[in-house]
């Protein structure tokens, strides 16, 4: 099960920071089709957020077609967005990690290396690096990629 972090400071919506956790959870395939997400009451429980923020960050991962509202039963995750180098278990995400050792060993701080690897990705992909209006700067999902692999392989 998702377990949501919110971080009231980062100027982010509070429900586009769910959307983007369930999100970066689907990548990494810590969620499957067929998984349930936590209703918006366990949500508001362990967040303190307002429940329709829940309910909007479901219904705009229900229109985006990654999850499916089952009346009486739950939200559930329709598909994946798992690519098998993008794993939480990969041999990428090992190296990754032997990477960021190494940079925080070397004295730089998330910020430094969420610059260094925006600047990185920008380098590497060009303008499809950048993300769209309605999602989260790059260097966020690089703090919200660190925060899912932090926790259990079932947490985001």
């Amino acid at each position: 099960m998702v377990e949501f972090r919110i971080d009231r400071r980062s100027g982010v919506a509070t429900y586009l920071q769910i959307v983007q956790q369930v999100k970066q959870a689907l990548r990494l395939g810590l969620l499957a089709p067929g998984d349930k997400l936590p209703t918006a009451k366990e949500v508001v429980a362990a967040t303190a957020i307002n429940p329709n923020t829940v309910l909007k960050a479901y219904r705009e991962l229900d229109r985006e077609g990654l999850v499916e509202p089952r009346p009486g039963l739950g939200t559930f995750v329709r598909r994946s967005l798992a690519r098998p180098g993008a794993a939480a278990d990969s041999p990428l995400r090992a190296e990754l990690a032997d990477w960021a050792g190494r940079a925080r060993a070397a004295g730089l701080d998330r910020e430094d290396v969420a610059a260094l690897v925006a600047s990185v990705l920008d380098e590497s992909f060009g303008d499809h690096a950048r993300p769209a209006a309605h999602d989260v700067d790059t260097a966020h999902d690089v703090d919200t990629a660190h925060d899912v692999n932090q926790g259990n392989k079932g947490t985001a």
